[in-house]
Protein backbone atom coordinates (compact mmCIF):
# COMPACT_ATOMS: atom_id res chain seq x y z
CA UNK A 1 0.00 0.00 0.00
CA UNK A 2 2.70 2.48 1.03
CA UNK A 3 4.84 1.51 -1.96
CA UNK A 4 1.91 2.12 -4.28
CA UNK A 5 1.29 5.54 -2.74
CA UNK A 6 4.98 6.45 -2.99
CA UNK A 7 5.08 4.92 -6.47
CA UNK A 8 8.16 2.83 -5.60
CA UNK A 9 8.88 -0.68 -6.88
CA UNK A 10 8.77 -3.57 -4.39
CA UNK A 11 12.41 -4.38 -5.17
CA UNK A 12 13.51 -1.11 -3.54
CA UNK A 13 11.85 -2.13 -0.29
CA UNK A 14 13.45 -5.55 -0.14
CA UNK A 15 16.85 -4.15 -1.15
CA UNK A 16 16.69 -1.59 1.69
CA UNK A 17 15.67 -4.23 4.23
CA UNK A 18 18.53 -6.47 3.10
CA UNK A 19 21.06 -3.64 3.40
CA UNK A 20 19.87 -2.78 6.91
CA UNK A 21 20.35 -6.39 8.01
CA UNK A 22 23.69 -6.77 6.25
CA UNK A 23 26.99 -6.42 8.10
CA UNK A 24 28.72 -3.05 7.45
CA UNK A 25 31.46 -3.18 4.81
CA UNK A 26 34.75 -4.67 6.06
CA UNK A 27 33.32 -5.02 9.57
CA UNK A 28 34.79 -8.52 9.95
CA UNK A 29 38.22 -7.28 8.86
CA UNK A 30 38.01 -4.30 11.22
CA UNK A 31 37.12 -6.57 14.15
CA UNK A 32 40.03 -8.88 13.31
CA UNK A 33 42.42 -5.92 13.05
CA UNK A 34 41.29 -4.60 16.44
CA UNK A 35 41.87 -8.04 17.97
CA UNK A 36 45.37 -8.31 16.48
CA UNK A 37 46.38 -4.82 17.61
CA UNK A 38 45.07 -5.43 21.13
CA UNK A 39 46.86 -8.78 21.33
CA UNK A 40 50.21 -7.27 20.34
CA UNK A 41 49.69 -4.06 22.34
CA UNK A 42 50.11 -1.71 19.41
CA UNK A 43 53.43 -3.18 18.34
CA UNK A 44 52.28 -4.23 14.86
CA UNK A 45 52.18 -1.86 11.90
CA UNK A 46 49.94 -2.39 8.90
CA UNK A 47 52.40 -4.75 7.16
CA UNK A 48 52.58 -7.20 10.05
CA UNK A 49 48.84 -6.86 10.68
CA UNK A 50 48.32 -7.81 7.01
CA UNK A 51 50.43 -10.95 7.50
CA UNK A 52 48.51 -11.82 10.67
CA UNK A 53 45.21 -11.40 8.83
CA UNK A 54 46.35 -13.70 6.04
CA UNK A 55 47.29 -16.32 8.62
CA UNK A 56 43.67 -16.12 9.77
CA UNK A 57 42.41 -16.66 6.21
CA UNK A 58 41.66 -13.07 5.19
CA UNK A 59 42.83 -12.12 1.70
CA UNK A 60 43.13 -8.42 2.51
CA UNK A 61 45.37 -5.99 0.65
CA UNK A 62 47.90 -4.08 2.76
CA UNK A 63 46.54 -0.75 1.53
CA UNK A 64 43.08 -1.63 2.80
CA UNK A 65 44.56 -2.69 6.14
CA UNK A 66 46.34 0.65 6.43
CA UNK A 67 43.08 2.48 5.61
CA UNK A 68 41.05 0.48 8.15
CA UNK A 69 43.69 1.02 10.84
CA UNK A 70 43.49 4.78 10.26
CA UNK A 71 39.69 4.65 10.54
CA UNK A 72 39.97 2.70 13.79
CA UNK A 73 42.67 5.06 15.10
CA UNK A 74 45.17 2.22 15.46
CA UNK A 75 48.84 3.11 15.08
CA UNK A 76 52.02 1.19 15.80
CA UNK A 77 54.78 2.39 18.11
CA UNK A 78 57.48 4.44 16.41
CA UNK A 79 61.10 3.40 16.77
CA UNK A 80 63.32 5.81 18.64
CA UNK A 81 66.67 7.16 17.54
CA UNK A 82 69.35 4.53 18.06
CA UNK A 83 72.91 4.65 19.34
CA UNK A 84 75.58 5.09 16.65
CA UNK A 85 79.04 3.66 17.18
CA UNK A 86 80.73 5.30 14.18
CA UNK A 87 83.43 7.79 15.23
CA UNK A 88 85.45 8.08 12.05
CA UNK A 89 88.33 5.96 10.89
CA UNK A 90 90.41 4.98 13.92
CA UNK A 91 91.84 1.75 12.48
CA UNK A 92 91.72 -0.55 9.49
CA UNK A 93 88.46 -0.71 7.51
CA UNK A 94 87.60 -4.20 6.26
CA UNK A 95 85.94 -4.81 2.86
CA UNK A 96 82.21 -5.46 2.58
CA UNK A 97 82.41 -9.24 2.02
CA UNK A 98 78.78 -9.82 2.99
CA UNK A 99 77.55 -7.39 0.32
CA UNK A 100 73.92 -7.60 1.53
CA UNK A 101 73.79 -11.35 0.88
CA UNK A 102 71.99 -12.26 4.10
CA UNK A 103 71.29 -15.87 3.12
CA UNK A 104 73.31 -18.64 4.79
CA UNK A 105 73.13 -22.32 3.88
CA UNK A 106 74.59 -23.67 7.12
CA UNK A 107 75.24 -22.57 10.73
CA UNK A 108 78.40 -20.58 11.47
CA UNK A 109 78.70 -19.39 7.88
CA UNK A 110 77.70 -15.73 8.32
CA UNK A 111 77.48 -13.81 11.58
CA UNK A 112 76.48 -10.17 12.08
CA UNK A 113 77.07 -7.91 15.08
CA UNK A 114 76.39 -4.38 16.29
CA UNK A 115 75.76 -2.37 19.48
CA UNK A 116 72.50 -0.76 20.60
CA UNK A 117 71.59 1.48 23.53
CA UNK A 118 68.76 1.29 26.08
CA UNK A 119 67.92 4.13 28.48
CA UNK A 120 66.54 2.74 31.74
CA UNK A 121 65.76 4.95 34.75
CA UNK A 122 68.31 7.55 33.69
CA UNK A 123 71.04 4.98 33.01
CA UNK A 124 72.32 3.70 29.69
CA UNK A 125 72.66 -0.03 29.02
CA UNK A 126 74.43 -1.27 25.89
CA UNK A 127 73.63 -4.61 24.25
CA UNK A 128 76.20 -6.15 21.92
CA UNK A 129 74.97 -9.40 20.29
CA UNK A 130 76.12 -11.69 17.48
CA UNK A 131 73.41 -13.16 15.21
CA UNK A 132 73.77 -16.21 12.99
CA UNK A 133 72.18 -15.48 9.60
CA UNK A 134 71.39 -19.16 9.08
CA UNK A 135 68.51 -19.15 11.58
CA UNK A 136 68.58 -15.75 13.31
CA UNK A 137 69.67 -17.14 16.67
CA UNK A 138 71.66 -14.99 19.10
CA UNK A 139 75.01 -16.78 19.26
CA UNK A 140 76.35 -14.63 22.11
CA UNK A 141 75.89 -11.20 23.65
CA UNK A 142 77.20 -8.86 26.33
CA UNK A 143 75.52 -6.19 28.47
CA UNK A 144 77.44 -3.22 29.82
CA UNK A 145 76.96 0.26 31.20
CA UNK A 146 79.08 1.76 28.42
CA UNK A 147 79.95 0.79 24.84
CA UNK A 148 83.39 -0.37 25.91
CA UNK A 149 85.88 -2.42 23.97
CA UNK A 150 85.95 -4.92 26.85
CA UNK A 151 82.26 -5.77 26.36
CA UNK A 152 82.85 -6.34 22.63
CA UNK A 153 85.71 -8.73 23.37
CA UNK A 154 83.59 -10.49 26.02
CA UNK A 155 80.86 -11.07 23.42
CA UNK A 156 83.42 -12.35 20.91
CA UNK A 157 85.04 -14.81 23.32
CA UNK A 158 81.62 -16.19 24.32
CA UNK A 159 80.87 -16.83 20.66
CA UNK A 160 84.22 -18.59 20.19
CA UNK A 161 83.29 -21.17 22.84
CA UNK A 162 80.61 -22.70 20.60
CA UNK A 163 82.49 -22.29 17.32
CA UNK A 164 83.93 -25.45 15.74
CA UNK A 165 87.51 -25.51 14.52
CA UNK A 166 88.40 -24.68 10.92
CA UNK A 167 85.07 -23.16 9.94
CA UNK A 168 84.73 -20.78 7.00
CA UNK A 169 82.99 -17.89 8.73
CA UNK A 170 82.31 -14.22 7.90
CA UNK A 171 81.66 -11.81 10.78
CA UNK A 172 80.01 -8.62 9.53
CA UNK A 173 79.65 -5.32 11.38
CA UNK A 174 79.42 -1.61 10.70
CA UNK A 175 82.47 0.67 10.84
CA UNK A 176 82.15 1.19 14.60
CA UNK A 177 85.36 2.07 16.40
CA UNK A 178 85.32 -1.25 18.33
CA UNK A 179 85.56 -3.29 15.13
CA UNK A 180 88.47 -1.23 13.79
CA UNK A 181 90.69 -2.00 16.79
CA UNK A 182 93.73 -4.20 16.17
CA UNK A 183 93.09 -6.58 19.13
CA UNK A 184 89.59 -7.28 17.80
CA UNK A 185 90.87 -7.93 14.29
CA UNK A 186 93.70 -10.07 15.64
CA UNK A 187 91.27 -12.32 17.52
CA UNK A 188 89.28 -12.85 14.33
CA UNK A 189 92.42 -13.64 12.35
CA UNK A 190 93.58 -16.17 14.96
CA UNK A 191 90.26 -18.02 14.58
CA UNK A 192 90.41 -17.83 10.79
CA UNK A 193 87.32 -15.60 10.64
CA UNK A 194 86.96 -13.19 7.73
CA UNK A 195 86.02 -9.69 8.84
CA UNK A 196 83.43 -7.77 6.84
CA UNK A 197 82.23 -4.18 7.30
CA UNK A 198 79.35 -2.12 5.99
CA UNK A 199 80.01 0.87 3.84
CA UNK A 200 80.27 4.18 5.70
CA UNK A 201 76.89 5.45 6.88
CA UNK A 202 74.96 2.63 5.18
CA UNK A 203 72.75 0.83 7.70
CA UNK A 204 71.17 -1.33 4.97
CA UNK A 205 74.45 -3.28 4.65
CA UNK A 206 73.72 -4.65 8.14
CA UNK A 207 69.93 -4.68 7.83
CA UNK A 208 69.27 -7.98 9.65
CA UNK A 209 70.68 -6.90 13.00
CA UNK A 210 69.22 -3.41 12.60
CA UNK A 211 65.81 -5.03 12.19
CA UNK A 212 66.50 -7.26 15.20
CA UNK A 213 67.21 -4.20 17.35
CA UNK A 214 64.16 -2.36 16.04
CA UNK A 215 61.77 -5.22 16.80
CA UNK A 216 63.38 -5.87 20.19
CA UNK A 217 62.88 -2.26 21.24
CA UNK A 218 59.39 -1.80 19.83
CA UNK A 219 58.07 -5.11 21.18
CA UNK A 220 59.97 -5.45 24.45
CA UNK A 221 61.26 -2.06 25.60
CA UNK A 222 59.30 0.94 24.29
CA UNK A 223 56.52 2.36 26.50
CA UNK A 224 57.45 0.09 29.39
CA UNK A 225 58.55 1.08 32.89
CA UNK A 226 60.95 -1.27 34.65
CA UNK A 227 61.23 -1.26 38.47
CA UNK A 228 65.04 -1.30 38.30
CA UNK A 229 67.97 -1.71 35.94
CA UNK A 230 68.49 -5.26 37.23
CA UNK A 231 64.87 -6.14 36.41
CA UNK A 232 65.37 -4.78 32.90
CA UNK A 233 68.53 -6.81 32.37
CA UNK A 234 66.91 -10.00 33.70
CA UNK A 235 63.90 -9.58 31.43
CA UNK A 236 66.13 -8.80 28.46
CA UNK A 237 68.18 -11.96 29.00
CA UNK A 238 64.95 -13.97 29.31
CA UNK A 239 63.57 -12.35 26.14
CA UNK A 240 66.69 -13.30 24.16
CA UNK A 241 66.53 -16.86 25.48
CA UNK A 242 62.87 -17.19 24.51
CA UNK A 243 63.61 -15.83 21.02
CA UNK A 244 66.35 -18.39 20.58
CA UNK A 245 64.04 -21.19 21.70
CA UNK A 246 60.77 -20.31 20.01
CA UNK A 247 61.06 -17.10 18.01
CA UNK A 248 63.51 -15.71 15.53
CA UNK A 249 66.29 -18.05 16.52
CA UNK A 250 66.63 -21.83 16.42
CA UNK A 251 63.64 -23.80 17.68
CA UNK A 252 65.24 -25.90 20.40
CA UNK A 253 62.08 -27.89 20.99
CA UNK A 254 62.17 -29.05 17.38
CA UNK A 255 65.82 -29.98 17.79
CA UNK A 256 64.89 -31.91 20.93
CA UNK A 257 62.30 -33.92 19.00
CA UNK A 258 64.86 -34.55 16.26
CA UNK A 259 67.53 -35.59 18.81
CA UNK A 260 69.84 -32.87 17.51
CA UNK A 261 71.77 -32.61 20.75
CA UNK A 262 74.64 -30.61 19.27
CA UNK A 263 72.47 -27.51 19.04
CA UNK A 264 70.95 -28.20 22.45
CA UNK A 265 74.38 -28.40 24.06
CA UNK A 266 75.20 -25.06 22.47
CA UNK A 267 72.40 -23.52 24.54
CA UNK A 268 72.78 -25.72 27.59
CA UNK A 269 72.00 -22.80 29.87
CA UNK A 270 68.37 -22.68 28.75
CA UNK A 271 67.15 -24.55 31.84
CA UNK A 272 64.04 -26.60 31.03
CA UNK A 273 65.16 -27.69 27.58
CA UNK A 274 68.57 -28.74 28.78
CA UNK A 275 66.99 -30.72 31.63
CA UNK A 276 64.65 -32.36 29.12
CA UNK A 277 67.66 -33.32 27.00
CA UNK A 278 69.35 -34.87 30.05
CA UNK A 279 66.16 -36.78 30.93
CA UNK A 280 65.91 -38.10 27.38
CA UNK A 281 69.52 -39.24 27.51
CA UNK A 282 68.91 -41.03 30.82
CA UNK A 283 65.68 -42.67 29.58
CA UNK A 284 67.45 -43.83 26.44
CA UNK A 285 70.23 -45.35 28.53
CA UNK A 286 67.71 -47.16 30.79
CA UNK A 287 65.75 -48.36 27.76
CA UNK A 288 68.90 -49.90 26.25
CA UNK A 289 69.63 -51.74 29.52
CA UNK A 290 66.08 -53.11 29.68
CA UNK A 291 66.18 -54.27 26.04
CA UNK A 292 69.54 -55.95 26.54
CA UNK A 293 68.23 -57.61 29.73
CA UNK A 294 65.16 -59.00 27.93
CA UNK A 295 67.32 -60.19 25.06
CA UNK A 296 69.66 -61.93 27.44
CA UNK A 297 66.80 -63.86 28.99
Amino acid sequence: MLLEIAKLPRSNYYYTVKQLKACPKHELERAAIRTICQKHQGRYGYRRVTLALREKGYQTNHKLVMKLMKIEGLTCQLRKKRYRSYKGQVGKIAPNLLNRNFTATRPNQKWVTDVTEFKVLGKRIYLSPILDLFNGEVVSYSLAGSPSFASTIEMLKKAFRCLPEKVNLILHSDQGWQYQMKPYQRLLAEKGIQQSMSRKGNCYDNAVIENFFGLLKSEFFDNRIFPSVDDFQNELVLNISVQNETGQGVDLRAELMNNNYEKLLRFGGHGSLYRQWAINQLLGFVREIIIKGIGGE
